[in-house]
């Protein structure tokens, strides 16, 4: 099925490429002027927003089925690079790999718009199984541990990431001006607006430690200043993009702004316990799948069941 983007989102995502535009030149003119300075970890982070930007607009410019699988994709290689973090047993291997099959099982669900297998299949059968299959292997020794690790991972990097996916299947009536994909957008623009806003406004103003053992870069007043900057968004861009009332806009706003920032200290935990800075590589100037997606682990099914409750109703039940 082919998705004929809505001219809101079109416009939306035009607006993104031209404030990539006005970022890459900024970054071009600061490099000029200040030569002193290093200024490659900003290149670095410009370009690999490009590239991020670019496949996420084309993953939509091509049909529901591709944008499915770009998520499928997505979550494959936050899992993947999860579990080379964590520290696995031998044994554990065969268990692994039921949790990859899951990847595929979760987005099939989404595919044919099996709403009540979706919201359970890895909280409830994935959860079950999983140990099960673990307790046939025989190996005891770290068993708490282990399957811990993993079901985390899985809920972390694959149920909460599908819940992005699942709103390409919201009814059409639901949003007539922008549809699902309206509120895809509107779900990732105003999360990564908010990581960027925040990181801006604790580079200028940041005084404050918010959770200095974690995260020592997390100031007060930047995440104060990127709730503000990103509920202020939510607000302008609710009317283009989706059907939420001002209200609901406005506590989105806060909602999303607040959760991005768990989301984000919540891996930065992880990180901090298995003593990396990043998660990886992937992404130059930003670091590995696991560190661009953090803040959408805990914004995506918090959004999406939000849109359910006060929009969607009993259409999917």
């Amino acid at each position: 099925m082919t998705l004929a983007l809505p001219t809101p989102v079109l416009w939306t995502l035009a607006g993104v490429y031209a404030l990539l535009g006005i970022a890459t030149a900024i970054a071009l003119s600061l490099a000029n002027i200040h030569q002193d300075q290093d200024h490659r970890e900003l290149k670095a982070r410009i370009q690999s927003w490009w590239i991020i930007v670019t496949v996420f607009s084309g993953a939509l410019l091509l049909n529901r089925t591709i944008s499915i699988l770009f998520f499928a994709i997505l979550s494959f290689l936050a899992l993947r690079e999860y579990l080379s973090l964590i520290p696995t047993r031998l044994s554990d291997r065969r268990v692994i790999l039921w949790a990859y099959l899951a990847i595929g099982l979760q987005y099939f669900w989404v595919h044919i718009g099996w709403y009540g297998m979706f919201l359970i299949f890895i909280p409830v059968y994935m959860f079950l199984f999983l140990p099960m299959r673990m307790v046939l292997i025989g190996e005891t020794t770290g068993f708490l541990n282990a399957i811990g690790t993993i079901n985390w991972g899985l809920m972390l990097t694959v149920y909460a990431l599908s819940h992005l996916s699942y709103l390409l299947m919201v009814p059409t009536a639901t949003n007539p001006s922008a549809g699902g994909t309206g509120l895809l957008v509107y779900l990732v623009l105003l999360t990564e607006i908010n990581d960027i806003a925040q990181y801006c406004w604790g580079k200028l103003l940041g005084r404050h430690k918010v959770v200095p053992k974690v995260s020592p870069g997390k100031t007060v007043e930047g995440l104060l200043g990127g709730m503000t900057v990103t509920t202020g968004i939510a607000v302008v861009l609710a009317p283009w993009l989706t059907p939420f009332s001002p209200l609901h806009a406005l506590c989105l706003g806060l909602l999303l702004s607040l959760m991005g920032f768990i989301g984000d200290v919540t891996v930065s935990a992880l990180k901090r316990d298995l003593k990396l800075k990043d998660s990886g590589t992937l992404l130059p100037g930003h670091g590995g799948i696991l560190d661009r997606i953090d803040s959408l682990t805990y914004t995506a099914p918090l959004f999406f069941h939000f849109t359910v409750y006060f929009y969607v109703g009993g259409q999917w039940l």
